[in-house]
């Protein structure tokens, strides 16, 4: 199924690239995406305790968003959501993915998921993933039935999975965490390298496209030798310097190889820091659905196609992948729904057809937990049933009773709720949060318009929310999932960790 639909979208995207103007040269494509990075984390967003000017750099030469948001507050399903356009809940992949939970090991990205580097691959491109993959470790679900070519680096959280690959094999059963960035960095540019001089030699230019995945500043790090004590705010602030400089070698190997020009350099992270320092103005960390867990940096950087600008115009994770697609001339998959708009219009000084009062809604797992329409969001009543396990450990939240109404234009740190000023607000949205569940689900209620759960043992319930869903469960209900549970995981009665 999933192959004869990509003969259909090959011979669709070769039909739209004929259009183009002949000799059109195709864009290479760097997507860097960190790991718990906070919108206060780079000086170009305020941080005054490190200095990025390479990311500093990008942001002043291109776009740099203030109203970017991703798809989820943590690794598993923001990631899903920036490779498929969807919600996460849309593609399935609404869980965090550990290999050592008995209840998550089985499952990861569904592989008739239509992703980014599939569509980069049907318009002729070299494919590369650098970094944290996180979306499914068992063999259906890996980075090579998703698109890419090439693979390197350590691709779970160090707490899941210590091992670190090149292509398929292991080269460190521990990552070296003091080397991670300048390894990193030399396989960065010794891609472009290379590519660069595949093209130049080949009787036909193929352009690439690499999905640098940075593990930092996700916990366990370390800074390189070169940069220990080199910030002012200790080990995190070094290794956040230490990304920085990689970042300026990255874009000194696009200008020594003379493709600089023609390079679109995205720069985000998947979700918010774990300290809420790293987010200010905003509330709230990772794990959450204030403001700082769902809004990061956004960076587009493409040397004299993008012109210099800060946009406040809101912006989501899902808009990447109908953006990439229009830029390489690859049809979007008129099989599926897409929760993003392309970006190139603003470009060009233009507007998004998405329209200016669109709801984004803000999914916790599969809890539905606030709704923003404009400056409005609204946080929805909740029980700790239906929190997620990560939310609420620690007192990071806490269940909601009654609506809560927030202004962001005016109290962008969610403060102040408003909710008994503005009833018929109030109102409005919380029917649209029951029309979106009834779409995309809530817990332990699949909806109407989500897709399937990639997993090897489909006979096996999916849960995704406490720990006690699956303990429940008998052992015959959980089948393979438990009698083929992987032995190797001595630690997985352990406390798991996202």
């Amino acid at each position: 199924m999933k192959l004869l639909f990509k003969i259909k979208l090959f011979v669709l995207g070769f039909l739209l690239a004929a259009v183009c103007s002949a000799g059109a040269d195709k864009p290479n494509v760097i997507f860097i995406l960190m790991d718990d990075m906070g919108y206060s984390d780079v000086s170009c967003y305020g941080a005054t305790k490190v200095s990025t000017p390479h990311i500093d750099r990008m942001a002043a030469e291109g776009m740099q968003f203030t109203d970017f948001h991703t798809g989820a507050s943590i690794c598993s399903p923001s990631r899903a959501a920036f490779m498929t356009g969807a919600y996460p809940q849309r593609n399935g992949l609404y869980m965090g993915i550990n290999p050592k939970r008995e209840a998550h090991w089985f499952l990861g990205l569904n592989p008739d998921e239509i992703t980014i580097p599939e569509q980069f691959k049907q318009q002729g491109y070299t494919t590369a993933m650098v970094g944290k993959w996180h979306l499914g470790m068992q063999e259906p679900f890996l980075y090579w039935h998703q698109g890419f070519d090439h693979y390197y680096g350590a691709p779970e959280n160090m707490g899941h999975d210590k091992r670190f690959y090149d292509e398929r094999e292991v080269v460190y059963k521990n990552t070296p965490l003091a080397k991670l960035t300048e390894l990193y960095t030399a396989r960065m540019v010794k891609h472009i390298e290379d590519f660069t001089r595949s093209a130049r030699s080949g009787q036909e230019a193929s352009p690439f496209f690499i999905y640098f995945a940075h593990n930092y500043p996700h916990t366990p790090y370390q800074a390189g030798p070169k940069f220990r004590g080199s910030s002012k705010d200790g080990t995190r602030g070094d290794i956040i310097q230490e990304v920085d400089w990689g970042i300026g070698e990255i874009l000194k190997a696009l200008e020594d190889n003379g493709i600089l020009e023609n390079t679109l350099v995205i720069f985000s992270s998947d979700n918010g820091p774990v300290a809420e320092q790293y987010a200010q103005p905003y509330s709230g960390t990772k794990f959450v659905s204030l403001e700082g867990g769902h809004r990061v940096p956004f960076i587009l950087y493409w040397k004299g196609r993008i012109q210099p600008e800060v946009s406040d115009v809101p912006v989501l994770a899902m808009d990447l992948f109908p953006t990439l697609s229009e830029l390489i001339g690859a049809a979007l998959p008129s099989d599926r729904i897409y929760d993003g708009v392309s970006l190139t219009p603003l470009f060009e000084g233009g507007e998004l057809t998405r329209p200016e009062l669109e709801p984004f809604y803000y999914y916790n797992c599969e809890n539905l937990q606030a709704v923003r329409v404009g400056d409005w969001k609204l946080h929805l009543p909740r029980t700790k049933e239906q929190m997620p396990w990560w939310s609420t450990a620690g007192g990071k939240a806490k269940p909601i009773q009654t609506p809560e109404l927030y202004n962001l234009s005016t109290d962008p740190a969610e403060h102040n709720n408003v909710a008994a000023e503005h009833p018929e607000r109030v109102s409005e949205m919380m029917a649209l949060a029951e029309q979106t569940r009834e779409e995309l689900g809530e817990y332990m209620k699949r909806g109407s318009e989500q897709r399937a759960t990639g997993t090897l043992f489909p006979e096996v319930p999916i849960l995704s929310n406490h720990t006690t869903d699956w303990a429940n469960l008998s052992d015959a209900e959980k089948g393979r999932a438990k009698t083929e549970f992987p032995r190797g995981h001595a630690s997985r009665k352990k406390k798991n960790k996202l």
